[in-house]
This record gives structure tokens, sequence and C-alpha cells, in this order.
């Protein structure tokens, strides 16, 4: 026999070997396979895989409470030591967010945050970026509806070059012309863009029909017409006044002791001194009053944006919300929560899942010194937003009258939980979260005292804040779409009040 004969066959002899072998393997192992189901059918809850264990309810988590005290040089600051890591987190904290605008010239406090770092000592924009991105660190600046900040971010080797920089960001700013320019002109143009973004639309409008004229009515980046209003100048003065280290909360969170921290702000705020006139400065949102009922019209009454042909239509359900100092604001958390501030939430099962008109619906409370706004928003098609805002109003009037389900109650706790236990998980986070609470006027020990009520919430307490708090009797209606198909749908559902607005509500 040949060699290729002798060759054909014994591939054939090992072919034939491999495939008998590969066969009674797998016989043998569909065995094991059918004994598993057999012993599972016998467990008595009927699966396979035995009885669903029984997790212990995690207990309350209370955040760690910051040092706060006044440092030499007369500086609030609040400490959270956090040795873990290395790595420090600063928020500079001043009162100065949109809520003390000036009549007219809404974003002015905006324009002033963001200017800060265009330019500061002797660096320019440029260079402040360059050296921030040399040292690994984050620096940004912003201001919210209350407050304004400047926060810093770096590696502790890194802390004192870092922190110098965020000094001259905070109280040298060069505030050149040419930077002014260049912010000014893309200040505008993003303006222009938001009148194209039906969610940023609906959240404009929405502020500006259930405040008006009052100081959280306008955005925080103000609106076209009063951002072409506001000059260099604006922007030099309301600097001088507002950003005052009288004014400042300093929040430090990370791998630092006090003994090293108040050095370190003695040197890099060095330039930082108390200027004339800036006590007298209050944010006006201060002095809106406690009332959580929104304007309404003769029943359910609608504010329409026009956008022909759009194929959704963006829903928002408004009115008056709660002070985050409000002793219902960590009950409204989880009832929020239920509501519309999760995936399995009421609205986002009821619109998304079951009828599949929306991608996404959802709610929130605004946090802010004053009561902010209460919104429950989605994204739907124009041919069902008739049947979507009926479902929206129905969810919302359910969880009045009959409260939290046994299920939902321990869902939001333990959602509630989570994200408290997230929001001091990281240096940045705790930072962050503890600015925010300063930035609202709340004491440093907010969060010990509100996470146990958080927790600790009865079911006739959340249902007494829910019906308090989004009774959409008491609501508006802001609808972003098209007119014509959105109108014979609105009054099928019997609402015939409506209004119409342009983008910014005017």
């Amino acid at each position: 026999m040949c060699f290729s004969s002798r060759l054909s066959l014994g591939l054939a002899f090992v072919m034939s070997v491999g495939c008998g072998a590969r066969e009674t393997s797998l016989k043998a192992a569909e065995k094991p396979v059918v004994g598993v189901a057999a012993s599972g059918a016998a467990n008595a809850s009927g699966d396979v895989l035995g009885a669903r264990p029984t997790l212990v309810s995690p207990p309350s988590f209370v955040p760690p409470l910051p040092q706060a005290y006044r440092s030499r040089t007369g500086l609030q600051v609040w400490l959270l030591e956090r040795h873990g890591l290395p790595i420090v987190s600063l928020q500079v904290v001043v009162p100065a967010g949109a809520a003390t605008d000036p009549e007219g010239k809404g974003g002015l406090a905006f324009a002033v945050a963001s200017m800060l770092d265009e330019g500061a000592g002797a660096r320019g924009a440029l260079e402040i970026s360059r050296d921030i991105d040399r040292l690994g660190a984050t620096l940004r600046t912003g201001a919210y509806a209350d407050y304004a900040f400047a926060e810093l971010t770096t590696l502790k080797k890194n802390l004192a070059p870092a922190s110098a920089i965020l000094g001259d960001v905070v109280a040298k700013p060069t505030f050149a012309a040419v930077e002014w320019r260049r912010f000014h002109d893309l200040w505008l143009n993003e303006l222009r863009a938001r009148a194209s973004e039906p969610d940023a639309v609906a959240g404009v409008v929405a502020s500006r029909v259930v405040f008006g004229n009052e100081p959280y009515g306008h955005p925080t980046d103000g609106t076209l017409k009063s951002a072409d209003k506001v000059s260099l100048e604006d922007v030099k003065r309301f600097y001088g006044a507002a950003w005052a280290p009288e004014r400042a909360i300093v929040v430090v969170a990370g791998d630092i002791t006090r003994a090293e921290l108040d050095p370190l702000l003695e040197r890099v705020l060095v330039a930082w001194v108390p200027r004339a006139g800036s006590q007298g400065m209050t944010p006006p949102g201060a002095v809106v009053p406690n009332d959580t009922t929104a304007p309404r019209g003769d029943g359910q009454h609608v504010v329409l944006v026009d956008r022909p042909d759009a194929p959704q239509a963006i829903l928002a359900v408004v009115r008056r919300g709660v002070a985050a100092a409000d002793a219902l604001a960590p009950l409204l958390a989880r009832v929020n929560t239920a509501l519309g501030g999760s995936f399995t939430s009421r609205l986002n099962q009821d619109l998304r899942e079951e009828h599949g008109w929306s991608y996404g619906a959802r709610s929130r409370f605004t946090f802010t010194k004053a009561p902010g706004l209460f919104s429950a928003q989605a994204a739907v098609h124009t041919e069902h937003t008739g049947d979507a805002l009926k479902a929206m109003l129905n969810d919302m009037q359910g969880l009045v009258q009959g409260g939290l389900t046994q299920e939902e109650l321990e869902k939001t706790r333990l959602i509630a939980r989570g994200e408290l236990v997230e929001s001091f998980a990281g240096v940045q986070a705790a930072a962050r979260r503890l600015a925010r609470n300063a930035g609202v006027g709340l004491p440093p020990d907010h969060e010990q005292t509100a996470s146990l009520v958080l927790d600790r919430a009865t079911p006739e307490a959340l249902k007494k804040a829910a019906a308090l708090a989004i009774d959409p009797s008491n609501a508006l209606i802001v609808i972003v779409g098209p007119r014509t198909k959105i109108e014979p749908q609105l009054r099928a559902i019997g609402i015939n009040a409506i209004q119409t607005k342009g983008p910014e509500g005017e």
C-alpha cells in the first residue's frame, strides 16, 4: 500500500475515533443536565436555581460631617478629610448666581463666572489651560441659580502649583477686552442654537411661565435679548461687588489636614481682599415666597411653543416646587424617584414601556435656596401628544391619591441611599455635594439630618408630601411642537386654554 493510501486510512481511523468520542461525551454530558432539572423541579420554589435568597436591607447611610470653621484670614471653610487617595478637590462658592442678575441683564452672573478662567494673573486663557493640563488637574468655573463657583481637583503632589492658578482665577481675573469679545460672540451663538433644541426651550419657557419676572424666571445663561445688553463693564462691576472673600465658603475634600490647608489658602488667596459694598448684595431669590401653587387658567392651561412639522412634541407639566431647606425636600426626593426619577418610575414605564409613545419620561425638583421648579417631562410622538399628556396627569394624580406602593417604598429607599453613597464615594463628588449645599445656604450638617429623614420616611409622610408638591391640578403645561397637530388632541381631552409663546418665553 502506498504512503498516501496508508495516510488516508489513518486519517479516516482518527476521524472515526474522534467522532465516536465526541458523541459519547455529548451523551454523557446530557445526563447531569437532566438531573439538575429534575432536582430543581423538586424544589418548593419551582425554580431550577432554588429558592431566591432573602437579602438583608442595608442600614441607613449617614454621610461624613465636614469640619466647618473660619480661618485666621476670615474665610469660611468646610473641610472633609479623605486620606484614602492622594487627591484634593477645592470649591470656592459665592452667593452670586443667576438670581442676583440685575433686571434686564439675565446671564450676567454666568458671564462673570465664565470669564474668570479666560485670563488671570500673568496667564492668558491658553496658558491657564496649558498649565492645568500639565499638572494633570481639572479647573472649571460656572454659575447656577443661587451661586457661582470655581473648582479645582488635583493630585496632592501638584496641589501647590495648581492651587496658585485657582487663586489667580478667583482673585485676579484680567477680564481682557479681546477675551470678552470672543466669549460674548460664543455666548450669543449658543443662545441662538438653544432655540432649536426642544428640551432646552421647554425648560426656558417653563421657568418663565411659573416664575414670571421673579429671580428664577430667566435661565442661568440668560436670553438673547438680555445677553446682548451685558457689557464688559457690567462684568467687572458685578465681580467687584459679588466675588468677595467675606461672602465665600471654601469647600475642600481629600487628602489634606487643616494644618496643611490654612497656610495654603492664605498663600494662594492673599490678593483676595474684602471689597466695599459686597456685604450689601443679597440674592433676590431669597425673598421668593414659599408658595407651592403655580398660576393657572380656567381648568388645565397650556403654553405652547409652535414648531411646525416636528415629529416629536416635548411635554412638561410644571409648578412651583420647594426650597432645598424645606422639611419636605428629602421626602420629595423619594416621591420623585417613584414618579419619574428612575428608569422603572411610573412615567417611564407608562409612556415608554407600556405604550411606546416616548423614548423616556422623567421628573425632577430643582435644588434652590427659595422654592424652585417641579417638572415632569417627556418627548413623545406628535400624534400621541394628547394621549401621553393625559397619561402623565393620571400618573401624577394616582401618586397623589394613592401614595407609593409597597414595592416603590423599598425601591425608592434603596435608590436614594445608593445615590447618597455615590455622592460621597469620591473626593470630587463629595466636594461638589457639599458645595451645592453651601451655595443654597444649607448648614454643614445638612446631609446628616436629611439622610435619616430620607431613609426612614413613612408611607403616610410620603403620600402627604406628594399631595402638597406634585398635585397636577395646580400645574401648568408647556408643550413644544406643531400647534396644528396638537391643538385638536388637547381639545379632545378637555383642554381648551392654549397660549402661544416664543422659544424664550416671550
